[in-house]
């Protein structure tokens, strides 16, 4: 029982402290890359500490919508990772079927991010709202479709099990599969986090912006949680990407992840709108490929 316990508090301390320093990294290579000393590596934690001393200031046109996307999505996101595994040990919530509530629980943010910025009335913010529906729907289904052969390889339903010693054996089995599943999930990943080639997170032109247009109007406690959940969700995904292609070393493949995430956004510029479906519809493909050879 006290091991659980430690268990537990380790798992949530880990989730509550780790996740804005993957940003440092990344921001910190992307520095090293293009010639430029950087912001340190703690100026997420930084800037976080910041906001949320701030005051908060809302519009009259908006409601309690506005107000409960921030922590409606972060709590989302905290659910999330507690149910995947950090390592080798089993995640704190663990159960059958608990991979379908892991992916809708991110749905469930969008959802709330989504309503917010709809709720604030303006037309900026619902255009992002409407490229970032569009786009996730492109992106779920090679979420669904990777998790799919995962799961029909470990023949489990459960996170802390397709991640854990199983998969070694499905990479024995069925490498190929697998690896057309870690190819689609990173495209993803890049996707999900509004990362180049997808999106720009610096970015701050309004007509170019997917995700960041949706939280202009948002400042103070609320912007940083919605910094503090994006963090978050890098975080967890990451966590089920490196577990996948590096099973038992989640922490090297995490810090291997930033710096890849750091060199694509370096060597890459953002793709135009009107392709970044196309992307999308690749990753799709990939996953689908993945399921294919692994039913066959």
């Amino acid at each position: 029982m006290i091991g659980l316990s430690c268990r537990l508090l380790v798992h949530v301390a880990v989730v509550l402290l780790a996740p804005p320093l993957l940003l440092g990294v990344i921001g910190k290579t992307k520095a090293f890359l293009t010639g430029r000393i950087g912001p340190p590596i703690l100026q997420p934690y930084y800037d976080l500490w910041k906001l949320w001393h701030k005051g908060a200031v809302y519009s009259r046109t908006t409601s309690w919508l506005f107000r409960a996307g921030p922590m409606v999505a972060l709590a989302a996101f905290l659910v999330a990772a507690l149910l995947i595994p950090l390592g080798s040990q089993p995640a704190p919530l663990s159960f059958f079927g608990d991979v379908i509530l892991w992916a809708y629980l991110f749905g469930l943010a969008r959802f709330a991010t989504v309503l917010a910025a709809m709720d604030t009335g303006s037309s900026f913010e619902g255009m992002g709202a409407s490229r970032e529906v569009t786009f996730s729907s492109l992106a779920e289904p090679a979420l669904f479709l990777g998790l799919a052969v995962v799961a029909r390889q470990t023949q489990s339903l459960s996170l802390s099990q397709m991640l854990g010693p199983a998969l070694a054996h499905a990479w024995a089995v069925s490498a190929p599969a697998l690896g057309l599943v870690a190819a689609s999930l990173f495209i993803v990943l890049l996707a999900e986090n509004a990362r180049i080639p997808v999106d720009d997170p610096a970015t701050h032109l309004e007509l170019t912006m997917i995700h960041e247009v949706m939280v202009l109007d948002h400042g103070g406690p609320d912007l940083g949680l919605i910094l503090y959940g994006s963090a978050l969700k890098l975080f967890v995904l990451g966590m089920l990407l490196v577990q996948l292609f590096l099973p038992g070393m989640p922490w090297v493949g995490l810090l291997v992840l930033c710096l890849l995430i750091g060199a694509v956004e370096s060597l890459m510029a953002r793709l135009r709108l009107v392709h970044v479906p196309r992307l999308l519809m690749a990753a799709c493909a990939l996953a689908a490929m993945g399921l294919l050879l692994v039913w066959s």
